[in-house]
């Protein structure tokens, strides 16, 4: 297991910080420090953790994947959506506690059209209201049968800094990395709701970033029966 190069910084302070505490603990005898000092470590670190070898569950490019790891929070219908383009959308919510992997992935192969961020408050991410004015970053992908697809980090009460290095023209690939929100969050997923598309999870369910797909949209032979 890596730890992402998102978090350098901290795991980074938190290794010198360590290091510097347990030298004169070491020094002066006080041996026994050393596990208070490696366990702090390690929920420091742990927080930025990166799995490998995760793959997704189906090898189907209309299943969209989750983009976090966490528990579905939310399933909803929506008569339009940002990210739609104001069109009728399904959203997924996907709530992460500080013990979840925070590495946000893609849901599916795409081309990044609009990155936006927004300032807002830092209110509980357990909190629906949290996901309406809590300071977020939605990214908005065109798939590759040109449908939009948003994925939208929301911030939290710990969770202060959302990273997202993202540009429009990048494309990536289903689970490619590309954030995460750092300590405790949100992140949804939110496709263009229209006939054949699937929800493949409910609330309450866990879900793995990466592997766990979501949404199942209609191939362009199921759209041809449904329109005939």
């Amino acid at each position: 297991m890596l730890l992402s190069h998102y978090g350098r910084r901290e795991w980074g302070i938190a290794t010198v910080i360590a290091v510097l505490i347990a030298i004169p603990a070491v020094l002066t005898g006080f041996w026994w420090s050393l596990i208070p000092i490696g366990l702090c470590w390690i929920a420091v670190a742990g927080f930025f953790r990166d799995p490998l070898g995760r793959r997704p569950a189906t090898s189907n490019p209309h299943d969209l994947i989750s983009p976090a790891d966490g528990k579905v929070s939310l399933v909803e219908r929506l008569d339009s959506h940002e990210a739609t383009d104001g069109q009728p959308a399904i959203l997924v919510r996907i709530f992460l506690s500080v013990l979840d992997v925070h590495i946000n992935r893609a849901p599916c192969d795409a081309e990044v059209v609009s990155v936006t961020h927004r300032p807002g408050r830092y209110l509980d991410a357990r909190s629906e209201e949290s996901a309406k004015v809590n300071e977020s970053n939605l990214i908005v992908f065109k798939s590759e049968h040109d449908e939009p697809i948003g994925v939208r980090q929301v911030s939290g009460a710990i969770a202060r800094r959302i990273v997202c290095p993202l540009v429009p023209g990048d494309r990536v690939v289903r689970g490619h990395r590309f954030g995460m929100i750092k300590f405790g969050s949100t992140t949804e997923l939110i496709v263009r709701d229209r006939p054949g598309v699937e929800v493949l999870v409910s609330k309450g369910q866990r879900v793995t970033g990466g592997v766990t797909v979501l949404l199942r949209e209609p191939s362009p032979d199921s759209n041809s029966t449904l329109n005939s």
